[in-house]
């Protein structure tokens, strides 16, 4: 039971960072606007949440520093895309070289000419909102019992589901939700009825940022406690797939991701039992997953009707 609740809850942690950014990929992409730089901007993300959360002593402020940061690399990739019409997917392109670029460049000016930044210690990192409760309690809900080591997790952890059901209620159940979607179905038509298209883009591909500058954060000052540059390693690519596995809805994209943060709890619970398998064949288990599920799942996939054409 115990090796049952450290994979469940491996798993939600590991798909934290994921559900992050495969939400702020649909909320791009429900507009119109494809956005594959969601890796160059988790990049930047764990860069300056984690930077910025070593030189405030404030986790909270790196967050949302990550954010930001995140934000300003969508709203280069908007300003590419839906001012001056470019080819969407080379702008993507362009901004996963330019976030490991950028973060690289200030990691060495910011920590005397190091490519990582220094670790954060336990006081700043992410808090785990309910420790304290599992510190004091006791039989079922005691430290190290199942229920603990499933929901004694970083407080990013419950962000990100909250997020999930947010931004559902946003794109069903809102005025904004359905200008959205409507400009990503039929942008011409939502034109005509008076919807700014334009405007209605820039803020989904800006919230498309912010939210992958949050997955990145929640990689390098929650789960991890610095920044490197293999921190996020692809996990940008991964949330694609998540998205477009998931149908571009945001709750599909959260089931998506736990299936892939499982996929890395598997691997890392396999290797603390055996060493009959190469750490490396391991570490490749969630990319592999990610390759299947594209090619069993890609043709099931709807995208919105003008993803990718420009306006």
């Amino acid at each position: 039971m115990i090796s049952l609740a450290f994979i469940i809850g491996t798993s939600m942690m590991y798909a934290t960072p994921l559900i992050f950014t495969a939400l702020g990929g649909t909320i791009s992409e429900k507009s119109g606007i494809i956005n594959i730089g969601l890796e160059g901007m988790m990049v930047m993300g764990a860069f300056m949440g984690a930077a910025i959360g070593y030189y405030s002593g404030n986790p909270w402020v790196g967050f949302l520093a990550a954010g930001a940061a995140g934000g300003f690399m969508a709203l280069l990739h908007g300003i590419a895309c839906i001012t001056f019409k470019a080819d969407q997917v080379v702008s993507g392109i362009a901004m996963n070289f330019l976030g490991p670029g950028f973060a690289l460049f200030f990691s060495r000016i910011m920590f005397d000419g190091a490519t990582q930044t220094l670790a954060l210690d336990l006081d700043h990192k992410i808090p785990r909102p309910l420790n304290g409760l599992f510190q004091q309690a006791e039989g079922i809900f005691s430290k190290n019992s199942f229920v603990e080591i499933i929901f004694n997790q970083y407080a990013t952890v419950f962000l990100a589901f909250i997020l999930v059901f947010v931004i559902h209620f946003v794109f069903y159940r809102t005025r904004l939700g359905l200008r959205i979607r409507s400009v990503g179905e039929h942008p011409e038509a939502a034109d005509t009825l008076g919807i700014n298209v334009y405007k209605v883009r820039y803020i989904s591909v800006i919230a498309s940022g912010v939210m992958a500058g949050f997955g990145g954060a929640a990689m390098s000052i929650a789960i991890v406690s610095r920044f490197s540059p293999t921190v996020i390693a692809g996990q940008g690519f991964i949330a694609l797939a998540a998205m477009i596995f998931g149908n571009w809805k945001p709750r599909g994209a959260m089931f998506a991701c736990l299936f892939f943060g499982f996929s890395t709890a598997l691997g890392i619970f396999i290797g603390q039992k055996t060493d009959m398998i190469p750490s490396a064949v391991l570490a490749m288990l969630p990319y592999i997953m990610t390759l299947i599920i594209l090619v069993t799942f890609a043709k099931k996939s709807y995208a919105p009707a003008a993803s990718g054409k420009k306006f």
